[in-house]
């Protein structure tokens, strides 16, 4: 399938590893060119040479920690004119409800819900003004099933919702959409963190937690980034213009419910 995508130029925050170099792999395979974001530079040049090897894309690279102000000005200075903006950010760490403070909120706060909000602003005018754009937000199965050990991530990133159910349906008139992608567990380091956690509480292998885990998602594994990828290039494409607002959840069905 065409995704009419060449010659297109994307924002990937986060993009380094994980979901987030998921999205830029597949979007740089529709003939996407690419800022790639992430705050370590090594392993932001090593994915930004891979991509240009594998796809013949131009690759620019902004290593710099998105959820500051500092962070945010230097990548928005560099994607100034894209066509695509992928927002990300790793989600705060678990933790027992009664003993997260203020300061923990205002974290998973400005990294989950107001980072995006910043670049959307700083961003999608200029998409509004060409008449196409394209948004996605990596939120959480969360979302929609709230995970307890994940408060933090559960307040934050359903505020981002909230504003994006808003601001989506303001905005597709000129062209552009704005969308969730859900994930649930995926094989990144965010799931070596997660089973890591449960293995130092119920005393076992991290392989066993892994296993446990799988076997709880009816699809009986991990999601892979590329699938992921696959997902967001196509929500990016020409053919999902009349996709707005929504929220879309790539979990292997562990999330259970009727709509």
């Amino acid at each position: 399938m065409d995704l009419g995508l060449a010659g297109k130029r994307a924002l990937v925050c986060a993009s380094s590893k994980g979901l987030g170099l998921g999205c830029a792999e597949a979007l740089a395979a529709a003939g996407v060119d690419l800022v790639m974001n992430a705050r370590g530079a090594e392993a932001l040049l090593g994915s930004a040479q891979a991509i240009r090897d594998a796809h013949g894309v131009d690759v620019e690279t902004i290593a710099a920690d998105i959820t500051t102000e500092e962070g945010q000005a230097k990548v928005v200075a560099a994607a100034e004119g894209v066509d695509i903006l992928v927002t990300n950010a790793g989600g705060p760490p678990p933790g027992v409800w009664s003993d997260w403070q203020r300061d923990d909120f205002i974290k998973a706060l400005d990294a989950n819900m107001l980072t995006p909000i910043a670049l959307i602003k700083a961003l999608v005018p200029g998409m509004m003004e060409r008449g196409w754009g394209r948004v996605v937000n990596i939120t959480s199965q969360s979302v929609k099933a709230p995970i307890a050990v994940l408060g933090l991530s559960n307040a934050a990133r359903t505020g981002l919702t909230g504003y994006v159910a808003g601001t989506s349906r303001q905005v597709a008139a000129k062209g552009v959409t704005i969308n969730n992608l859900l994930p649930g567990i995926h094989a990144t380091d965010r799931a070596v963190s997660l089973d890591t956690g449960v293995a130092q509480q119920q005393g076992i292998s991290l392989e066993q937690a892994a296993e446990q885990r799988a076997a709880s998602i009816p699809a009986g594994r991990y999601g892979t980034r590329q699938e992921f990828g696959a997902t967001c290039a196509f929500l990016c494409s020409q053919h999902a213009g009349f996709i707005i607002g929504q929220n879309i959840l790539l979990d292997g069905g562990a999330t259970n419910m009727t709509i």
